[in-house]
């Protein structure tokens, strides 16, 4: 067993927290956002992730976990702490580190001696020396301390599975001893170790993200060739991912991707090549690509209402979360969307069966609905927009009785085109050759 503080009660925070709990550990989650740190005492989750409340009242409950807002208690007997705060993207792309900067400052009020300081947050190469010299600047008497990079590679909707049977730990240190110590914490989940200097494993990271991020774009490129051929992106996918050497995951095509690390992350790591006089062109082609599938979208739906712009024409949208399994809306392309159709004259109406408050927020011109067959009706067009796997139970016919048009934009590909066909629908898919349209 061991103590351990976690800074930031984010997603990864929160997350990485709940999980070393049930490892066994003495975790104290941390966050200077005093209602974040109430709410979770009184069982309030700060996120929605399946799995993730039973997770902390179990372990609560065996007083693994507890919660503060104070960095002397958070610290008191802690070897490891986590910094899993935010950095988002500054106004040219860049990461920005305040939060990082600030917990490393407050670690540095409050450090014991031997303290492991590890580096969750995705953060720029160089991150961890700079954050090294924080702390001996903040404390010149901080004594003897390492800090260690450990990248997070959770997917929100599956992030506990992710942290508990992990493809790979990355482990970035110049400091053997540190490194081992980290490594030994992480046994429990019996997978391969990568253990590297502090630079190498940041940059594992992005580079991870970044690689993911353009196989989405990669995939939307021939979805949007597929349809000008004639071809079914599905099929071509499908038959592409059965090659070991490209693999099927993430090769869905669609409107692309958003959440709070893909867009983020590829941009600072675009930033960082351009500091160093490098022209990332695939990087920014990915980021390219990813911003076109939303406008194309508003522009396939004006196609199918065969209108110039959607002055009085509804349109109803299935899903705002950026993905299934999480109410996260951080650049989510319905977001974009809305806004789009929008500006273009349309009564936008949406349904998500999570995100809906926080979509109250984001899109206050939208018309938030309880039900996706209250959204239905009097709509001119539907638009699946999130791959929730409870619209693929919709009762469509009821759907389509409620419409004004039986015009559906199919988003994400969840439908069959001939079954929605034969159910009286126009459908348009992405990248459904002769099938979608």
């Amino acid at each position: 067993m061991k103590n351990i503080c976690v800074v930031g009660v984010g997603y990864v925070g929160i997350i990485t927290a709940a999980c070393f709990a049930d490892l066994g550990n003495k975790v104290v989650a941390l966050d200077i956002d005093q209602e974040k740190i109430a709410d979770l005492k009184n069982g309030k989750m700060p996120i929605y992730e399946p799995g993730l409340k039973e997770l902390i009242d179990r372990n609560v409950e065996a007083n693994r976990i507890r919660f503060t807002h104070s960095y002397e208690e958070g610290l008191k007997d802690a070897e490891y702490a986590f910094i899993a705060v935010g950095t988002p993207s500054g106004v040219d792309g860049e990461a920005d580190l305040q939060y990082v900067a600030s917990a490393a400052r407050s670690i540095a009020d409050h450090i014991n001696e031997g303290l492991i300081i590890i580096n969750k947050s995705t953060v720029p190469v160089g991150t961890g020396d700079w954050v090294s010299d924080i702390v001996r600047e903040q404390n010149p008497d901080a004594g003897d301390f390492a800090v260690v990079s450990c990248p997070e590679f959770l997917r929100e909707g599956s992030a506990i599975s992710d942290f508990m049977q992990p493809h790979r730990i990355v482990i970035g240190s110049l400091d053997e001893d540190a490194a081992d110590k980290v490594a030994q914490l992480h046994l429990p989940l019996r997978a391969p170790i990568v253990v590297t200097d502090l630079r190498t494993a940041e940059m594992i990271k992005y580079a991870s993200n970044a690689f993911l991020a353009t196989k989405i774009s990669f995939i939307n490129e021939i979805a949007n060739i597929c349809e000008d051929l004639g071809a079914d992106v599905l099929e071509v996918s499908n038959g592409m991912g059965y090659d070991a050497r490209i693999g099927s995951s993430f090769l869905n095509a669609g409107i692309g991707y958003g959440g709070s690390c893909f867009p983020k992350d590829v941009k600072a790591l675009a930033y960082m090549a351009e500091e160093k006089g490098r022209h990332p062109q695939l990087l920014n082609s990915v980021m390219e690509i990813n911003t076109g599938r939303r406008a194309m979208a508003v522009d396939q739906i004006k196609s199918l209402l065969d209108c110039d712009n959607l002055s009085g024409k509804t349109i109803g949208m299935l899903g705002l979360s950026f993905k299934p399994n999480t109410d996260d809306m951080r650049d989510a392309p319905s977001v974009t969307i809305a806004n789009l159709l929008l500006k273009e004259g349309a009564v936008v109406r949406a349904f998500d069966p999570i995100a809906m408050e926080e979509a109250v927020k984001q899109l206050p011109g939208v018309e938030m609905v309880d039900s996706p067959y209250k959204m239905a009706k009097g709509c001119d067009l539907l638009m699946v927009t999130t791959e929730w796997n409870e619209f693929q139970q919709l009762d469509l016919k009821r759907i389509k009785k409620a419409m004004k048009q039986a015009i559906l934009f199919d988003g994400r590909n969840i439908y069959d085109p001939v079954k929605i066909k034969q159910l009286g629908f126009r459908y348009r898919g992405v990248g459904r050759g002769y099938n979608g349209r």
